[in-house]
């Protein structure tokens, strides 16, 4: 790990640990809604920022994660075994969802996604017999463990803190490996990347099936914190906003799911102060960012350290054409 993102996850880890002691009961379920979208974020990062595929499908294996679990957990199934059957339903259901993205790319892409959105939030909605539909599934009950119950707000959040930091680890372990290399060398180049031998196929099928069990584990996490879910939450705006928030910290930047999920999380509840208009200036403040930052926030250093070297070869060849000059 390069010792600049040792440093970021070090500092992150320290803030997360260390604020939520000191926060009421509402700042500990803000911290843990943020760290559920990371999770998330993470997944869909390593679909679009990473591999290079446009999906707007990701809240609808948020949402089957969380079904998954209320219903295992209503039919007295332990946590403990629901949130793995989560993470491999979505994997399969991720594979599946794959395939169009063997046929068609870009924009057309995007649209299958969206309409597998569509179809995934229609069924939480209309079959009550599994759902319960629009009236949803109430007293979710939190998980034990080792026979010490996590049902209070702080022991949730460290909960689902350590989890978070497992499935980071596990994604920046992914990354480094082939896996990773080849995941972004569909993304950068794809007839190249076939070209030296990479499966386009496989890898495609895997971005979207490994993102997947991210939003299906961020799912199931978030049905144990809220202990309600209906369908509103897993629709297709919530898709586009688990997108924006990837583009909005960094779309293929390991830490641009921290940051983003914070712009999505947290920053609309700092905006309250301003009431009816809170929306409108949060809206505002994400389109200005994109037309000044497309690449995302976490692009910034790296614009700045162009500049740096643009100027410096600048310097170096004004240099050496006075040389030249004074030689002559």
């Amino acid at each position: 790990m390069k010792k600049t993102h040792l440093i970021g996850s070090l500092a992150i880890l320290a803030l997360m640990v260390a604020v939520p002691p000191l926060l009421k009961s509402y700042g500990v379920y803000l911290f843990s809604t943020w760290l559920v979208f990371i999770i998330a974020t993470m997944g869909l990062n390593l679909t679009v920022g990473y591999a290079g595929q446009k999906s707007l499908g990701h809240a609808a294996f948020f949402g089957i994660g969380a079904y998954t679990v209320a219903i295992l957990l209503k039919a007295g199934v332990s946590f403990w075994i629901g949130l793995p059957l989560a993470a491999v339903g979505c994997f399969l259901i991720g594979l599946g969802l794959g395939f169009p993205a063997l046929r068609v790319q870009t924009i057309y892409l995007a649209f299958a996604t969206l309409g597998f959105n569509t179809a995934i939030w229609l069924v939480m909605r209309n079959e009550e017999w599994l759902t319960g539909g629009t009236f949803g599934i109430n007293n979710i009950s939190r998980p034990e463990l080792l026979g010490l119950s996590l049902a209070g707000a702080l022991a949730y959040y460290y909960l689902v803190l350590v989890l978070a930091v497992v499935m980071g680890a596990l994604l920046w372990g992914l990354l480094r490996s082939p896996w990773g290399k080849a995941f972004m060398a569909l993304r950068d180049n794809p007839i190249r990347a076939e070209s030296l031998g990479v499966n386009i196929q496989a890898y495609t099928l895997l971005s979207f099936a490994i993102g997947a069990v991210y939003a299906g584990v961020a799912g199931g996490l978030y049905a144990c914190l809220v202990e309600f879910i209906e369908p509103a939450p897993f629709g297709v705006g919530a898709s586009i906003m688990m997108y924006l928030m990837v583009v909005v910290g960094g779309s293929g930047y390991f830490f641009g799911p921290v940051l983003g999920s914070a712009v999505g999380v947290l920053l609309p509840e700092w905006l309250r102060f301003a009431q009816g208009w809170y929306l409108f200036v949060f809206g505002g403040a994400v389109v200005l960012l994109m037309l000044w930052l497309p690449d995302g926030l976490l692009s910034i250093p790296d614009r700045l350290r162009a500049k740096r070297l643009a100027r410096e070869a600048s310097a170096a060849r004004s240099a050496a054409a006075a040389a030249i000059k004074a030689g002559a």
